[in-house]
């Protein structure tokens, strides 16, 4: 057992309680896939500074907190009125509690023909064949020690299969409520998104939390993006103060297809977002997109890795925060060109603005190219409000907190520009206008 055996021995023990009680108990495929994952997770150990990917985050809560795993009163729940980021604009919402479905609170729309969206535990209860091609393919467990956790434990979360030509006409909204039990508890939830050849899908996941109680979201979700598809996935980070939230995302986008990746995040006591996107199509273009605002001692990490497979493929990266009080922001971001890539078009940024003298970035953009015919480019930069541009602001009679509030919002607007639907958006403005608000009451996350 490598790593922090202290924070590793828990899981492995849980897993060895609950494995014959998981979803897909019986599934030959699923069994090997479960207990070859729990058996790297013990190799790896929980993930600290000495190794690269984890130099800028360690995960004390981890070694601190006794997370159990999540029961069925947990996901029963009261989760009182849950808050829409799409409103009426959702076509199919669903909703997880302490990483369950809940079908009680979720309004399933209308979906086209050729699309089917359900649980994970209902598709492996059904039909656990159709995921044996799919489900650990694309989210490999080398060097993914909270991925393999994942995949060992994995226990609900969605499915959604997209046919060949088919457009879902409104997004799907995903919830996931989380801090409602009266204990901390570990959730890892699987999400599974496949698109056929020239479809389009627009999924928009909503993370959020209910107390101030301590608890772990370890989500994954594994994505397919064939042929001349298009794929837009937001998500939004709202979690619970005391929680830690771990996202990991890997996608595979082929020929011609589009991948687009958004992520706001103002949640956790701990939080990281790491993408891995294969482009191994020619023509297949993947955009990912960032904003974060935090306070306190929140830390708010963000790691991509974008690998360019084959020739005449490009991807743009935007990652924005705002940071005050002793809050710490990490960005690690990797363009990899392989050999044969050639006539790669990647461009990779990173600004974040420092509200306080006490808060942190460490900003890490990096290019890794074996092509000679590539236009590559990545930069950061880290500044504070431009006294400049607040003094005329205030000049002009606007008073001083909500002169800072246009400031930030003017630095964030580039990464909001072209997130749709429209309520999204609106959503969205109404998060900053909140966090401004109690940033200008004084008001630090606890």
């Amino acid at each position: 057992m490598a790593g922090n055996s202290i924070a590793v021995r828990p899981f492995v023990e849980q897993f060895a309680a609950l494995k014959a009680g998981l979803p897909g108990t019986g599934v030959p495929w699923l069994g090997d896939l479960r207990e070859a994952a729990i058996e790297r997770f013990g190799d790896l150990g929980v993930p600290t500074p000495r190794l690269e990917a984890w130099k800028y985050t360690r995960l004390r809560p981890l070694e601190k907190t006794a997370y159990r795993a999540v029961g069925e009163a947990d996901a029963a729940a009261d989760a009182g009125r849950l808050p829409s980021v799409l409103g009426a604009a959702a076509g199919h919402r669903l909703v997880f509690v302490n990483g369950r479905l809940r079908p009680d609170l979720s309004t399933p729309g209308a979906l086209p023909d050729g699309a089917r969206i359900e649980s994970l535990r209902d598709a492996l209860a059904s039909d656990p064949g159709a995921l044996e091609a799919q489900l650990g393919r694309i989210g490999v467990l080398d060097g993914q020690p909270m991925l393999a956790l994942n995949t060992a434990m994995m226990d609900d979360g969605y499915v959604l299969r997209v046919g060949p030509g088919v457009a879902l006409p409104a997004p799907v909204e995903i919830v996931f409520l989380g801090g409602t039990a009266d204990e901390p508890v570990a959730c890892h939830t699987r999400n599974l998104i496949l698109l056929d050849e020239g479809s389009r899908a627009t999924v928009v996941e909503h993370h959020l939390g209910a107390g101030k109680g301590a608890y772990f979201a370890n989500g994954a979700t594994e994505i397919s993006v064939a042929g001349a598809a298009h794929l837009t996935h937001h998500k939004v980070q709202a979690e619970g103060s005391g929680a830690l939230h771990l996202a990991t995302v890997h996608a595979e986008v082929g020929a011609d297809a589009t991948y687009e990746g958004f992520c706001f995040a103002t949640g956790a006591r701990l939080s990281r977002y790491e993408v891995g996107v294969r482009l191994v199509g020619s023509g297949a273009n993947c955009s990912l997109t960032g904003a974060y605002m935090m306070r306190g001692d929140q830390h708010c990490d963000n790691t991509t890795v974008v690998e360019h497979t084959v020739p005449d493929t490009s991807c743009r990266e935007v990652f924005k925060g705002v940071l005050d009080g002793k809050a710490r922001g990490v960005f690690q971001g990797r363009i990899v060109v392989r050999e044969d890539a050639q006539r790669t078009d990647g461009n990779q940024t990173c600004k974040t603005l420092l509200l306080s003298d006490r808060a942190e970035i460490d900003a890490k953009p990096e290019l890794e190219i074996y092509a000679d015919d590539v236009k590559c480019s990545h930069g950061a930069t880290v500044g504070a409000i431009d006294e400049d541009a607040l003094f005329y602001l205030r000049s002009r009679g606007i008073p001083e907190a909500a002169a800072r509030g246009l400031l930030v919002r003017s630095f964030l607007a580039e990464t909001l520009h072209d997130v749709k639907p429209e309520p999204l958006a609106e959503a969205l403005e109404e998060m900053i206008a909140a966090w401004l608000s109690q940033a200008a009451n004084g008001e630090q996350h606890e």
